[in-house]
């Protein structure tokens, strides 16, 4: 298999996205263990990194979920705000994610619903 193109038929909505947000960088959509399934405006080394990353990343916040009330491991969104800009992992189904970074100026509203209409449609 061609792991360069994993999905080739999403590639156009993550294009949305990038078109869609201004101050987008990097978009990669991954499996909950941590495995590329797409990604745009990104090279394929650091978008294989990012969605090994996000692995490790979504299972710390699921963790902390457990910790409210009432909490269940079930993930729906984390943000981390940065020097260099925002990072965005949502739940994108079951098992999977997708994981944005985005420049300091990005606007966080547009991002979100962009996000969540590209789920949407996944």
């Amino acid at each position: 298999m061609n792991r360069d193109r994993v999905r080739p038929e999403i590639d156009w909505m993550l294009d949305d996205l990038v078109r869609g947000v201004p101050g987008t960088r990097d978009v990669v959509l991954l499996s909950a263990d941590g495995l590329r399934i797409g990604h745009r405006n990104t090279e394929l080394a650091a978008a294989d990194r990012l969605a090994a990353a996000c692995s490790g990343l979504q299972s710390l916040a699921a963790a902390v979920g457990e910790m409210h009330p009432g909490g269940r491991r079930a993930t729906r969104l984390v943000v981390i705000e940065s020097d260099g800009g925002f990072f965005y992992l949502m739940a994108a189904g079951v098992g999977a994610y997708l994981a944005v970074l985005a420049e300091p100026s990005v606007d966080p509203g547009l991002m979100g619903h962009q996000m969540r209409e590209l789920i949407a449609r996944l």
